[in-house]
């Protein structure tokens, strides 16, 4: 007999989650907690060039506890900073300094994108995570690093729209629901856009909710995606990225 399909589903992703910036987090994880929610956490290894995990045992800690509780680990680039110089054409001007300023994957080939994914994937190991997957800064993977995922041993990697099984080499749609919070404009038309998106989306058997921490230094957004979330639990079920994939394998 054929395993039933999953029921509506949805994830709850934290991105650049890294010692700098977990205690912004606090108070929406104690919400997600309460609510019995698990965490699909994306983690920078070194966070800015700040230092990386090893010189934060602190931080490892907590990650020791959030995954004892159910939440996930992914590996979410490696700095987060993209220090490759500028291509010299518009495109490339426009992703990597409007767009974004943290495209780290975007410009590697597939020999400096697979070294530092193995680099990244080393250093959890080495703190006794095994990640599952891949999410490169601003959803931003160069064809060098969709080539090196390919021969990686993670089992998946996302879009800001799909959620790819590697193994299968399956792309499920995943809308993602996020906020550009950096100034007051661009917090107006994120609630607008996420609602309409919501409306468009009902039915999607998979959504995600991708925060970020300068979303935790404004009440709207904040309280957003507190009352999303309680909203989209009454006819969703909470779970991480591999869990979800694993139930729609």
């Amino acid at each position: 007999m054929a395993a039933p399909e999953p029921g509506p589903a949805l994830c709850v992703v934290l991105h650049d989650v890294a010692p700098q910036t977990w205690d912004a987090y606090q108070p929406f994880v104690a919400f997600a907690d309460r609510l019995g929610v698990p965490l699909t956490l994306l983690v920078v290894p070194d966070f800015h060039h700040a230092g990386d995990l090893r010189r934060h045992p602190q931080f490892v800690s907590a990650m020791n506890a959030r995954l004892a509780r159910g939440d996930e680990i992914a590996l979410h680039g490696y700095f987060h900073a993209d220090e490759l110089p500028l291509r010299g054409d518009p495109v490339d001007f426009f992703m990597r300094r409007v767009y974004t300023r943290e495209a780290e994957f975007y410009r590697l080939g597939t020999v400096a994108a697979g070294e530092r994914l193995q680099r990244g994937l080393e250093l959890f190991a080495g703190l006794g995570w095994h990640a599952r997957g891949f999410v490169a800064p601003a959803w931003l993977p160069g064809p060098g690093t969709r080539a090196a995922l390919r021969d990686s041993p993670l089992r998946y990697t996302s879009t800001s729209q799909t959620l790819i099984d590697l193994r299968s080499k399956r792309t499920h749609k995943a809308p993602g629901l996020v906020w550009s919070a950096r100034s007051r404009w661009r917090r107006a038309v994120s609630k607008r856009v996420n609602l309409a998106l919501l409306r468009r989306h009902r039915a999607a058997p998979l959504l995600r909710l991708g925060l970020h921490p300068v979303d935790m230094q404004h009440a709207a957004a904040r309280q957003f995606w507190t009352a999303t979330l309680t909203q989209l639990l009454t006819c969703r079920t909470a779970l991480t990225k591999s869990t979800w994939l694993d139930q729609a394998a």
